[in-house]
């Protein structure tokens, strides 16, 4: 797969002051959106005043899970899907969300894995976690964390999770076997990987693949589907299952990506 013509840590750094925006529009009233890079809504796009209302993320939640939400966690959405819904999360299990924004994938998990459960969340910029953390003040919960650092180098101990979601994030990255490795390291055995994420049809362009605003837009950086299965499995996982849910651009799609760490460790 081609990447701009940028080192891994120069995409870190667009990305972030690409989100930290994000996150100042959702503090100032504005909304943010996530949606065809092509639109004027999208992941990491300056965010328009026109963009109003709940965003494109926040709506491919069910009403009652909006419901429960602060404003500002709805507002920051910025995900291609609902990897809550898929994550088949049970009372007392650890989540951890990796680039968990305004924290609404936090927020609704720490709901599903009760007060025996912990719901952390993961984010490099800290006016998001900023936002984050006033939202789980909002929300009223008690079992939820947010961390910073970045999702290619996860602050948290060996086997000390048992599922990861993450929401439209990992394309972001610069370096995604890193990614899935560290997810693996932090997975106890057994555990889920359950996100979703913009997936690349394989004819993308290199024009496309190339651009930083189609990167931090969520569509240049995606990995295409067989791409996707490879980095998972030279990490470890196993039992992968990848479903396109709907597209997001005309050159890739928003898939549900699932995946487990063996029982037994057998690399």
């Amino acid at each position: 797969m081609s990447t701009p013509t940028a080192t891994p840590e120069d995409i870190r750094k667009t990305v972030r002051e690409r989100y930290a925006e994000a996150a100042r529009s959702v503090a100032a009233g504005r909304a943010g959106c996530c949606g065809p890079a092509d639109s004027s809504c999208r992941c990491g796009a300056d965010i328009p005043d026109a963009c109003e209302g709940d965003s494109f993320g926040a709506e491919l939640y069910s009403g009652e899970e909006r419901e429960a939400l602060p404003n500002a966690a709805k507002l920051a959405s910025l995900g291609c899907g609902n990897p809550t819904a898929v994550a088949e999360l049970h009372e007392g299990e650890t989540v951890l969300d990796l680039g968990s924004g305004g924290g609404i994938d936090v927020l609704l998990s720490a709901r599903r894995v009760g007060p025996s459960g912990k719901a952390y969340g993961l984010d490099m910029t800290d006016e998001m976690l900023e936002l984050a953390r006033h939202n789980r003040v909002r929300a009223g919960l008690e079992n939820v964390e947010f961390v910073k650092g970045a999702i290619e180098e996860i602050p948290l101990p060996d086997e000390s999770v048992d599922v990861i979601i993450s929401n439209c994030v990992i394309n972001l990255s610069g370096d995604k076997p890193r990614v899935f490795r560290e997810g693996f390291r932090v997975l106890r055995p057994g555990g889920r990987l359950a996100v979703t994420d913009v997936v690349a049809d394989p004819e993308m362009d290199e024009a496309t693949r190339r651009d930083m605003r189609q990167w931090t837009g969520c569509i240049a950086g995606a990995l295409t589907e067989g791409d996707f299965r490879h980095a998972l499995t030279a990490a470890g996982f196993e039992r992968i299952e990848i479903r396109e849910t709907h597209r997001v651009h005309e050159q890739a799609g928003s898939a549900i990506v699932r995946a487990r760490k063996p029982a037994c460790d057998r690399r």
